[in-house]
């Protein structure tokens, strides 16, 4: 069984969904994502900007997701395709490192990236692909027939127009959306980090040679206001909401895993996780496990795992993670930053009550691969403190003014199918309200999860299009840490009738 696999996501989009995600004041005078349905706002088309000249340096490589596909899954093969699944996230991010640390050979040859990296990943794709097949059709289930179409990757040109912080010309030197790279640590567009994704001048900008970039980042003072007000309460509206206080992750409880996607699969996520709540959470734990983990939040009934990926400021320093798997060896390196706010609340819906989370409810929201994927699936929100109730950004990182702090926020699906705690493929368990609030398909509503996370970042600074101590969220090597990939996980664990307590309390109106 391979080490890694990688969140489901959705084939890449055709064009970019513009239009912000409906924010709103919450309760207690704090500003909280009060999502009704899953819209993307975009200042710049993250997608449209890459350049297909012929001959363009390849930047990073986008496959087709084989697990999105996957809506039926026999339980009793779940365990052996989620193996599989992971083989293919592997082989994404061994290819991702030879397409980084062979840019000279790529420049003599034009045919190297098919021929040495794309070709060869086909056919090790579908040999994965058959085995998944064959498990889903030897458990009773049928394998979706178009599958073999998805084996396929293809490679994202860069700008070959376009200079490296160098200054020399040349594609290595390049990066999706066409800009100057930020050339890390000492500005001569190198690796410097301890990891084998980018090894080569000028690759994809940033510390580790994969981002982020200058075209990444946006002066929060000079984008319009784009937040939009919150669905219409009805008179059944569950209007009031309970937090629970769960801290900043200071104990540096980290872990590569993901035991939602690939469980039973050390570092399967390929970046770093913070934890708060549960406190043994990996890729073996299961819900005896959870029951039995303790808790950091102060209501010890709350043993839920909260868990997001981790910030860090590629200032020239390191961490203690720069020599390992999904840290440094995948090109996630520098500083990284605890946050310090962290705030996790549970809202009502504005069109009526809500039952109770079932216990062990698993729920990803936001999509880590959403820069090779498309929007579909995408759910990050980057603001400014004193900026969040008039600006939310999915794919840029703010420059925040003196005095502001960077905000992560995050509202995850608040419509349950009323059965299932998890689904093959993760996502169709659970659903967003539509823009009016509302629950479709028959799906319940459940308290929304939301959570609020709030960074001092020092401020980077953009200089003749290049990047300087820029920030960016840990990820998959070949997703260039670009700002719509933020994502948030969550699995609900309660004891002492804490799930009927929080429903009870946002159904009544009030504080808890």
């Amino acid at each position: 069984m391979g080490r890694n696999t990688r969140k489901r996501r959705t084939p890449l989009a055709t064009k970019v969904i513009a239009a912000s995600a409906a924010l709103a004041l919450g309760g207690g005078g704090l500003i909280w994502a009060n999502f009704y349905a899953s819209a993307h706002e975009s200042h710049n088309d993250a997608w449209g900007n890459r350049t297909k000249a012929a001959g363009a340096q390849v930047a990073t490589i986008s496959c087709p997701d084989v697990g999105q596909k996957l809506n039926y899954v026999p339980r009793q093969a779940r365990s052996e395709v989620d193996g599989e699944l992971a083989n293919l996230d592997r082989q994404i991010t061994e290819a991702y490192q030879r397409l980084a640390t062979t840019r000279d050979a790529q420049a003599r040859d034009a045919s190297f990236v098919q021929n040495s990296i794309l070709g060869p990943l086909k056919d090790r794709r579908q040999v994965i692909v058959d085995r998944i097949k064959l498990e889903i059709n030897r458990a009773g289930g049928r394998a979706p027939g178009d599958l073999d179409g998805l084996t396929s990757c293809t490679g994202t040109p860069a700008d070959p127009n376009q200079q490296n912080s160098g200054g020399q010309q040349g594609g290595a030197g390049q990066n999706p959306g066409g800009q100057q790279q930020s050339g890390g640590q000492n500005g001569s567009g190198q690796n410097t980090g301890q990891n084998g994704a980018g090894g080569q001048q000028g690759a994809n900008g940033g510390q580790a040679g994969n981002g982020p970039s200058a075209d990444d980042f946006v002066d929060i003072t000079k984008v319009q206001p784009n937040v939009q007000a919150k669905p219409r309460r009805t008179g059944n509206a569950s209007t009031g909401s309970f937090t629970t206080r769960c801290g900043v992750n200071a104990n540096k409880n980290h872990n590569t895993d993901n035991v939602i996607v690939a469980p039973g699969v050390t570092n399967g996520a390929h970046h770093l996780h913070d934890y708060v709540g549960n406190q043994k959470v990996n890729a073996f734990s299961s819900n005896d496990t959870f029951l039995q983990g303790g808790t950091s939040c102060q209501n010890k009934n709350d043993l839920s795992a909260y868990y997001w990926p981790v910030v860090r400021v590629q200032d020239g320093t390191q961490d203690f993670d720069q020599n390992a798997d999904g840290g440094g060896k995948e090109g996630n390196v520098g500083k990284i930053l605890t946050p310090r706010v962290a705030q996790i609340k549970y809202v009502g819906s504005p069109t009526g009550k809500v039952v109770a989370m079932p216990q062990f409810l698993r729920i990803i929201t936001g999509d880590a691969k959403a820069f090779t994927n498309g929007p579909a699936n995408a759910n990050a929100h980057w603001s400014c403190t004193g900026f969040e109730n008039k600006v939310q950004l999915t794919d840029k990182y703010p420059i925040c003014p003196q005095g502001s702090q960077v905000v992560r926020t995050f509202a995850f699906q608040s419509c349950w199918d009323g059965q299932n705690i998890d689904s093959a493929n993760h996502r169709t368990h659970v659903a967003f309200a539509d823009a009016g609030g509302n629950c479709q398909n028959g799906f319940k509503a459940i308290p929304q999860l939301t959570m609020r996370l709030v960074y001092d970042v020092p401020p980077p600074q953009i200089q003749n299009g290049q990047v300087k101590n820029a920030y960016a969220v840990d990820g998959f090597p070949e997703q260039l840490h670009k700002p719509i990939t933020d994502h948030d996980d969550f699995i609900s664990v309660t004891t002492g009738n804490l799930a009927n307590k929080i429903a009870n309390c946002v159904n009544s109106g009030r504080r808890c």
